[in-house]
């Protein structure tokens, strides 16, 4: 059940009065329509795959983007939203060109309300800023993924985005109240509200996750968290993954559920220990970071039952951080662990599937068969509690021939944790990337249910085209540019 796309407009042959009336809505200031200022725009952090759009528009507020979606419906041409650009999955690559809808400058906090526990902010505002707006307040925005620093709300809303705290609070869909949002036809409906539970169905929940293709989020609201009382962080160093992975089984087994649980393996911890010269041990096969937090009363007792657990698991030691400044740097290493791979590779591709705990040790062994196997080096970092894995495969995007030996062991990960009853995505999303592991994930008929949402919201299939769902003209990337040889990957 698939619709006519609108035929993409030519880079060459941008009708001028789109430009004039794009220009007349956003100013001169918002509007990049030259080549070389494109570029930057050509891909998100998943930079295996690129397309320029034919121009890139900065609005600042709702009204702008409702003139601008009505715009691009006039004149047939296809657009898509943008945030910060660190999506993984090629969310934001404009397919078949047309008009990308930068969020950036939507970025202000609109309203905090403590006794209810919400905020009201745009989409452009980076994660991170929320936190430290509402740092002394005794409370915080829970979900916190790993590019938090640069990561936008709005971003966080399209993917359903995780992070290492979503072990104990949830993912960002568990987060989020109600959303402003500017339909593809042009109008604006609210979803959800300031309270919970609101009658009617779930469309809150619905949007959240579907990558912009159902509309452009403009306004989101979020649930505010109590902060903990007190926190204890630990590193746990295990001489082997599978010591690392047993210690994990053991500690949920044992009804324990932290704050966070994060697992880094050699290649990281090295990359890591260049970077911030924390003293983490070279020679460790892996490192777990685990967090609980609560009463004070309490985060003693599972503190020491969880070092007990990790020793029984042939921990090498279990270090744990003694004040605030020691917990900030521990964290600042797990957070800032995607950047650290820069020491390690001129490009890398960061997969995102997720596995039953209890397969960790599996797939982790596949990882390491699969990179030797195509001749490629992967290092791992994950969200070890709730088995979502981060393998990261390292290359050289200026070789033609490793780009492709890349594509076909990303495949082959995420095949493999379908075969294990798992999903080839934890909180990346599906974006271009993987589209064609869709029809391995669901069966045809919930596919045709999806569309038909998706068509009820998105008819002319305008907004965010060649996203999320297979199309009738393929299931994978194929509709997508070659890798062209010879240019580095952006970091």
């Amino acid at each position: 059940m698939t619709t006519a796309l609108a035929e993409p407009v030519p880079t060459n042959a941008r009708p001028q009065k789109l430009l004039d009336r794009l220009r007349s809505i956003v100013g001169d200031a918002g509007l990049l329509v030259e080549r070389e200022e494109l570029l930057v725009y050509e891909c998100d952090g998943y930079t295996v795959e690129k397309k320029c759009p034919d121009v890139v528009v900065f609005p600042a507020d709702t009204e702008q983007v409702v003139a601008i979606v009505r715009a691009c419906n006039e004149f047939e041409v296809p657009f898509v939203p943008r945030g910060a650009g660190t999506s993984l999955a090629g969310g934001c690559l404009p397919i078949g060109g047309g008009v990308m809808i930068s969020l950036t400058r939507m970025k202000r906090i609109i309203e905090v309300n403590l006794r209810d526990r919400y905020a009201i902010v745009e989409p452009g505002l980076v994660n991170v800023h929320l936190t430290q707006h509402l740092k002394g307040s005794g409370y915080h925005y829970a979900p916190d993924p790993s590019s938090q620093g640069a990561c936008t709300i709005g971003g966080n809303f399209a993917t359903n985005s995780g992070g290492p705290h979503t072990l104990k609070y949830g993912v960002t869909v568990n987060h989020v109240l109600g959303a402003e949002v500017v339909l593809p036809d042009g109008t604006v409906a609210m979803l959800g509200g300031t309270v919970e539970d609101v009658p009617g169905y779930d469309l809150t929940g619905l949007f959240v996750g579907s990558e912009g293709t159902l509309g452009i989020c403009t306004k989101v609201i979020v649930r505010l968290t109590r902060d903990p009382a007190a926190y204890r962080t630990m590193l746990g160093v295990f001489e082997t993954v599978g010591d690392a992975t047993r210690a994990i089984s053991e500690i949920i087994g044992a009804g324990i559920v932290p704050a966070a649980l994060e697992m880094m393996d050699q290649g990281i911890v090295s990359a890591v220990e260049q970077a911030f010269h924390f003293g983490f041990p070279l020679d460790a096969g892996a490192v777990l970071l685990i967090e609980v937090d609560g009463l004070e009363v309490a985060v003693d007792e599972e503190a020491q039952r969880i070092i007990a657990l990790c020793n029984q698991s042939g921990a090498r030691e279990v270090r744990q951080a003694n004040t605030p400044k020691e917990r900030m740097l521990l964290w600042k290493c797990r957070k800032q662990a995607f950047g650290a791979i820069g020491r390690l590779s001129p490009s890398y591709c960061t997969q995102d599937g997720v596995v039953p705990r209890t397969k960790l040790p599996e797939i982790l062994e596949f990882i390491t068969a699969c990179g030797q196997r195509h001749g490629l080096r992967i290092v791992n970092v994950f969200h070890a509690g709730d088995g979502n894995i981060h393998p990261i495969l390292l290359f050289d995007e200026r070789d033609a021939d490793q780009v492709r030996r890349v594509l076909l062991a990303s495949d082959e990960i995420l095949g493999k944790c379908i075969d294990m009853g798992g999903s080839v995505t934890g909180e990346h999303g599906i974006g271009v990337e993987k589209i064609s592991f869709m029809d391995k994930l669901f069966a045809p008929e919930d596919l045709v249910v999806m569309k038909s949402i998706r068509d009820c919201f998105n008819p002319t299939g305008r907004c965010s085209p060649g996203k999320m769902l297979p199309t009738s003209a393929g299931c994978g990337n194929e509709h997508l540019p070659k890798v062209k040889p010879g240019r580095r990957a952006a970091m």
